[in-house]
């Protein structure tokens, strides 16, 4: 990172990781929650018109990939997890269920857990399927490319379609890593 963007955004990170510090909030990585936490996320997505629903065993399976959480004296304010699917032999890994506390949207946290994510999986494939224009602005910011369904190979658009994934161009987009743009075209 050498460009004044990537300085800008390291910046706004840093800031975000100082007011975390004092206000408190620590962000972690985990591998499981209670399922007390999974209910509260799972009827999160249920009554948010910006989440997918997704059910509790679906968060179980998808904690065990890895997730990062926010925690305020012992409460989540936070999180962001990443769907698994495979397709073919590789494995391809969506960032989901991003969601901060009403009190703490205003600190950049969402991006601090993006940014979280987007590193640890950045020797893998990772997507971002967003809808809406600050998610892109924040998947830019953080070094992923915007990708139209036809820079994709034929076998990747298939899966998607396969998944449910295959989304309206006009209202959705796709962003990659580096790493998967380097392959998306080869992706069979």
């Amino acid at each position: 990172m050498n460009t004044l963007l990537d300085i800008e955004i390291e910046s706004v990170i840093e800031k975000a990781e100082a007011f975390c510090a004092e206000a408190g909030i620590e962000v972690q990585l985990v591998y499981k929650l209670s399922n007390k936490a999974l209910e509260t996320i799972s009827e999160r997505s249920r009554e948010l018109p910006t989440l997918y629903y997704v059910s509790v065993d679906m968060l179980k399976k998808r904690v065990e990939n890895g997730c990062f959480i926010l925690k305020k004296e012992g409460e989540i304010c936070g999180h962001i997890f990443v769907h698994e699917h495979q397709v073919k032999e590789h494995f391809v890994y969506e960032r989901s269920s991003l969601w901060v506390a009403d009190a703490y949207r205003k600190y950049n946290l969402g991006l601090l857990l993006m940014a979280k994510i987007t590193e640890f999986y950045s020797d893998t494939f990772l997507i971002s399927i967003a809808q809406t224009p600050k998610v892109h602005h924040y998947n830019e910011l953080l070094g992923m490319t915007h990708v139209t369904l036809s820079k994709m190979s034929a076998v990747l658009v298939e899966e998607l379609e396969k998944l449910g994934k295959l989304r309206d161009e006009f209202s959705f987009r796709y962003y990659v890593n580096a790493r998967f743009e380097a392959e998306i075209r080869e992706l069979k």
